[in-house]
Parts: C-alpha cells; structure tokens; sequence
C-alpha cells in the first residue's frame, strides 16, 4: 500500500485532532491533501513527532493528538517509545510509515528492512496497543479505532519506499507554528476541536 492512500483514508477523521507529522514524505504528502490549520509539520526535528504530540497530548488531555511518522525517524529515536509507554496519554494515536528506507534523505535502508519490527519494539517499551497493518482497509479501520478509542496506540504501516516528486512545500515554517498555535487555543466555550 503507499502512505498517500493511507492519508487519503484518515483525512476526514483528523479534522478534529491536533496532527504532528515528521518531515519529508509525510508532510508533503499530508499537505498535498489539504492543509489544515491543526497541521504541525515539523521540519529539521528528525524522530521528535512523538515527543512534540506527547507534550500536547499531556498538556490537552481533551484533545485527540495523531502523530505521523515514519520508521527512520522512530529509529533515530527509540526513546520516545519508552517515552510514550510512561506517560501511556489516551489522547494520543502514533501512526508510524514503515517503508524500510530513509525516502528523505537519498532512500538508505532503515533497520526494518532487515527485520527490525517497530511495533514489537513499542510493545516491549510498554506501549500494549501496537500492531502492524500492511492493507489499506485494514489500515483504515485499525487507525480510526486507535483515534476513537481512550487508549494509547501504536500502528506501524508498511508501505511501499515511495514518496512525492518534490519535498517542496510553499508554507512557511513560522507561518505553520503560528497558525498550529491558534487552532490549539482552547475554544472559550469549552470545545476543544479547532
């Protein structure tokens, strides 16, 4: 399965989350959908995704928090995971991208393309609910389940090593904070959705 056609297939379903995605082939392919305002990409943080979504997850308990990452940076960082299963927030969804490959950074084979599994890992750091999914539809309802569902959860994807034409992306950084910092503000009358 590709990751676009992931994406394509919890769209509907971030609307009302705070949404962290790692750099690359996730940000640009999510952009390429439609941005949003509660759209955080965030660019030159390589295996920080979870560590940003859990701060927010901790801080709005309120809220539903996806993070979208990819298995070179979850590598990068493997603390997070340890990380993640000790605050264990049930806002808080981890959607991982395994394409066995660094796609952003010239395609080098990341440690699951000879057989690390990431949702292994996340279930021995604590993380009880990780699985791995390798269909679309199966994807799908694995993902909207983990987002509706109070529980900390962890789906790794494996998806095929390719990625967009073009990493470009025409919104700003600074733009993005700022934009991502007002949809986060929590509504007056108590609605936490942006």
């Amino acid at each position: 399965m590709k990751r676009i056609e992931c994406l394509e297939a919890i769209y509907d379903e971030l609307a009302g989350c705070a949404v962290v995605t790692i750099m690359g082939a996730v940000a640009v392919e999510l952009y390429s959908l439609g941005h949003r305002p509660n759209f955080f990409y965030l660019e030159h943080a390589m295996g920080l995704a979870s560590s940003m979504g859990l701060g927010i997850a901790l801080s709005q308990p309120e809220r539903k928090v996806v993070v979208l990452d990819g298995d070179g940076s979850v590598l990068m960082n493997l603390g997070g995971l340890t990380t993640l299963a000790r605050y264990a927030p049930g806002n808080l969804t981890h959607i991982v991208f395994d394409n066995q490959s660094l796609l952003s950074v010239g395609g080098f084979p990341t440690a699951t393309a000879t057989g690390s599994d990431l949702a292994g890992v996340a279930r021995a750091a604590g993380i009880e609910r990780a699985g791995t999914v390798t269909g679309l539809e199966e994807f799908r309802a694995a993902a909207v389940a983990a987002i509706d569902t109070p529980e900390l959860a962890c789906l790794v994807a494996k998806v095929e090593p390719v990625g967009p034409s073009s990493f470009h992306m025409d919104l700003h950084l600074l733009e993005n904070r700022f934009e991502f910092q007002r949809a986060l503000r929590p509504d007056p009358q108590g609605d936490p959705t942006p």
